[in-house]
C-alpha cells in the first residue's frame, strides 16, 4: 500500500509539473509599438497661430504643438507624424506648397495606421475669399444688407460643388492608397458665425450676408462629408457640437478667433480650445 501510495503521489507530482511548468517559463509579453499616426491638413489642422509654434515645423507652415493632431496622439499614446501646414489645400498632399517642405503624401506608408486632416477650405481661395470680401462688403454698408450676397451670387458654393468636391475625393483616394492599412479621418470644419446676426464689432459682415456665408461653410462641410463618404474616410462632423462657439462669442466660449478682438494673430482660426475640442470630436468617433 505504501508503494501504490507512493507511485500514486509521484505521478501527481509530474502531472503537476507539466502543468504548472508552461505558466513558470512564459516570457512577459513586450509592449506593443505605439500607433502610427500621420496628421495632414491645412491651418485648421496646424492650429496657426496658436501658441507655442512647433519648433520642428517649417516657418511658414506656422504650426503649433497644440493642435488637434498632438491632442489626439497624447490621448492615444500615439507616434505622431505632423506635417500639417496653414495654407495648404488638396493640390498640396501631392505636390509641394513650400520649397523644401515636401508633398504632404510623403509623409504616408503601409504603416500608417492612422490619418486625420481638414482639408479643402483653401481650395480656389474660396474660404479666405468669401470672408475677405463679405468683409469689405459689410464695411461698405455699415453692416446693413447683404452686399455680399448680393455681388456674389451662388459663386462661391458653385464653386465648392464642381471644382472644390472632385479635388477632394482625389485627395482622399490618394491618401487611401498611400496608407492602405490606416483608419482616415477627415473633419468638418467648425462654424465661423452664428446662424443668424452676426458680431460686425468683431466681425465685419453684414447682417444679411451672416447666414449668406454660415451656408458656404454648411456646404463644404456637405461637400467633405459626401467625398469621405465616397472613399470610405470616416468623417468627423463638428456642426453640433460647435454650434454657439463661433467666433462672435466671448473669450473661453468661442473655439475660432474672430477678424477683431481676437486673441491670435491668425484670425479666422480656431483657439487652443477649438483644437482641443476638435481632438476630442475625433477621439470620440474613433472610439466608436
Amino acid at each position: 500500500m505504501r508503494r501504490l501510495a507512493a507511485c500514486v503521489l509521484a505521478v501527481a507530482a509530474v502531472l503537476l509539473s507539466l502543468l504548472v511548468a508552461p505558466a513558470a517559463q512564459a516570457k512577459p509579453k513586450a509592449p506593443s509599438a505605439p500607433l502610427q499616426y500621420v496628421a495632414l491638413g491645412d491651418s485648421y489642422s496646424a492650429a496657426s497661430g496658436v501658441l507655442p509654434p512647433d519648433p520642428l515645423a517649417p516657418p511658414q507652415c506656422l504650426r503649433s504643438i497644440l493642435n488637434y493632431p498632438n491632442v489626439i496622439a497624447a490621448q492615444l499614446g500615439a507616434q505622431l507624424t505632423d506635417v500639417t501646414c496653414g495654407g495648404a489645400d488638396t493640390g498640396d498632399f501631392a505636390a509641394s506648397q513650400y520649397d523644401g517642405v515636401a508633398p504632404q503624401l510623403d509623409a504616408l506608408s503601409r504603416k500608417t495606421q492612422l490619418v486625420t486632416m481638414t482639408i479643402g477650405g483653401n481650395d480656389s481661395g474660396v474660404f479666405i475669399n468669401s470672408i475677405v470680401s463679405c468683409g469689405i462688403a459689410g464695411l461698405s454698408t455699415l453692416g446693413q444688407g447683404n452686399p455680399c450676397q448680393q455681388k456674389y451670387g451662388t459663386s462661391f458654393e458653385d464653386t465648392v460643388r464642381t471644382t472644390t468636391y472632385p479635388a477632394l475625393v482625389q485627395a482622399l483616394t490618394d491618401v487611401r492608397k498611400r496608407a492602405p492599412k490606416a483608419e482616415v479621418v477627415i473633419l468638418g470644419y467648425p462654424w465661423i458665425l452664428p446662424a443668424s446676426k452676426g458680431c460686425f464689432d468683431k466681425m465685419p459682415v453684414a447682417e444679411g450676408d451672416v447666414p449668406y456665408l454660415r451656408s458656404l461653410q454648411a456646404t463644404l462641410n456637405e461637400v467633405i462629408e459626401k467625398a469621405a463618404a465616397e472613399t470610405g474616410v470616416t468623417f468627423v462632423d463638428l456642426s453640433e457640437a460647435s454650434e454657439g462657439h463661433d467666433a462672435c462669442q466671448g473669450i473661453g466660449v468661442r473655439w475660432v478667433e474672430p477678424v477683431l478682438q481676437g486673441t491670435n494673430p491668425v484670425i479666422v482660426h480656431p483657439n487652443a480650445l477649438g483644437e482641443a475640442e476638435m481632438a476630442a470630436q475625433t477621439l470620440a468617433v474613433l472610439n466608436r
